[in-house]
Formats: structure tokens, sequence, C-alpha cells
């Protein structure tokens, strides 16, 4: 198994969002889907530099990858195969699941899924939402992920926010209602009193300090006993990237802030824990966690 050079024996999992700057849901009012492809695209080099950054450290990770950027891209899938990290899916086109029927939603993961086992000649066994947009609001979800062969989904972040909202979801891996086997794996998040707070990376690990980040996973690997999920995105070790323009301040706060300082927060992230893909820690390794039986309460 993969891991860093943390002492905690827990291994979490690492994974990487792979979609480019203009494909972000918080700048969509700036660059429109029918635009993409005239922005100049960075997703291959960043995503060359994180791989870089895991080797460094000799960590695996797992990387959520559009189909449309796959396409596009298709040297970029067939390094991360390569490199020893696992190829899994973000969808096509990074369209909200709760924006699509159940018949489109599974149109889409269905063409994913073939594009990325065509290009990465590997099994996709894993998915995730775009914009964390599955849950109780989108019940087809789960059985038709299932359906079509995948084994797990890690599409819910347990917190209460503006893009996304599911605070009373579970904080550790679960079996929806409506499925037998698939999993549902949250991002990480710590709870004090009686409300979760974020702790597995996106905009949080550049807003806020370092050491907030590595106390929160310190905290789940050592009160909770239980691996952390973390992500990120290819354009978030990027500073060089195109200024959108006609966006909120919110946004562009968001989305900008401490780029060129994320990089370096890495590398000390993937030295200060233990990390692997995503599926040899919940569905092969012996550091996976039976999941629980139903979503209908916290943990």
């Amino acid at each position: 198994m993969e891991t860093g050079s943390g002492t905690s024996p827990i291994v979490n999992g690492l994974s990487v969002d792979v979609e480019d700057y203009y494909q972000v849901q918080s700048l969509e009012k700036a660059y429109a889907r029918s635009d993409w492809e005239n922005c100049p695209s960075r997703v291959e080099r960043n995503t060359g530099e994180l791989l870089d950054i895991f080797a460094a450290a000799g960590v695996k990770a797992t990387f959520f990858t559009l189909g449309w950027i796959a396409e596009r891209h298709p040297a970029m899938v067939r390094a991360i195969v390569e490199g020893g990290h696992e190829l899994a899916s973000h969808g096509y086109c990074h369209y909200r699941v709760d924006s699509q029927t159940a018949e489109e939603f599974r149109a889409d993961i269905r063409r994913t899924k073939a594009i990325l086992e065509d290009i990465g000649g590997v099994e996709v066994r894993g998915y995730r939402a775009a914009t964390f947009s599955v849950g109780a609001h989108t019940p087809y979800a789960w059985p038709v992920l299932e359906e079509e062969g995948f084994r797990y989904s890690s599409s819910v972040y347990p917190v209460a926010r503006d893009n996304y909202s599911n605070p009373d979801a579970p904080r550790v891996p679960y079996r929806p209602a409506g499925v037998s086997s698939l999993v549902e794996i949250p991002i990480a998040t710590v709870r004090f009193g009686n409300k979760n707070y974020p702790a597995g990376g996106g905009g949080y690990f550049r807003l806020l300090p370092y050491a907030v980040s590595k106390a929160a996973l310190g905290r789940i690997n050592r009160r909770d006993r239980q691996p952390a999920v973390f992500y990120i995105h290819p354009w978030e070790i990027d500073p060089g990237q195109p200024r959108a323009t006609g966006v909120s301040a919110k946004s562009v706060f968001r989305h900008y802030t401490n780029l060129a300082k994320t990089g370096d927060r890495l590398r000390r992230l993937t030295r200060d824990f233990r990390w692997d893909r995503m599926d040899r820690i919940f569905l092969d390794g012996s550091s996976a966690r039976a999941p629980q039986k139903s979503r209908d309460a916290a943990a």
C-alpha cells in the first residue's frame, strides 16, 4: 500500500476532481459550456504537477475525471493510470445531478464510464457528482449508479453550504437506501456539538490556514478512528490561470484566494498523513470499514 510518512496508522483517501478552471460552477456566468472549447486549457499541465507531487511523496490517489476532459486529454488519463492511481468518474460535462432526470443521469454516467475505460484500459468503479449534488433530493442516483456497475460514490459533503447542503448525511461510509452493495463515501468533516465542519479540502483548504486542515484531519484519525477523504482540483495549484470577469466578488474570493500557496500546502499534507487510492481503502484493503446500512441517521 502506498502511503505518506505520517505516523497515524489510519490510511486516508486522497482524491482529485479532474476539471479545468472554466468548468467550476461558481464561475459559470463567465464561462458558458458553449465557450469551453475556446478557453485555454490548463488541466493537463496542472494534473501533471499533481502527479509529480504525489510521486515525490510516494502516495497514490483517486482521480475523478470528467469524460469531456478525458476525450480531449487521453495522454493525461493514461498517465494517471500508468502512475498507479485509480481512475474514476466525475460525470461527462460537470452537470449537477439534481439538474438531470434519472434517464439523463444514467446516460451521462454510462457514457463517461465507457470513455474512461476505453482510454484508461481499467475498470471504473468510483463516481463523484459535480458540486456534491447527490443526496436525499436525488433518490434515483444511487440505484442508477449501482445498476451501471459502480461500486461506490463519493458525492456527499455532510456540511451546510449554499451550493450544496447535506448536513444530516452520515459522516462515515454508508449504504444508501435503495441499493444492495453500493457505498457512499462522504468527504471528511469534524463534528463539534451538533454541527459538522468541513475538513476534506476544496476551497476550505486554500482559504483557511494549513494548521486548521492538519488539526481537523488529525482529529478524524485519532478521535473518530476513521479514514478521512480529502479532495483537490488541478486548478487549485495554478496561480497563473486566467481571471474570470462578470462574476460576484464572493466567487472571485472563493476561487482565487491562496492559489499560489496550495501546492506547498499539498506537499505538506502528503508528508503529514498516510494516503492511498479510495478503492484500496474502502473496497479492497485491510483498512476498509463496514458501511452503515442506511442514510437515515447522521454519525
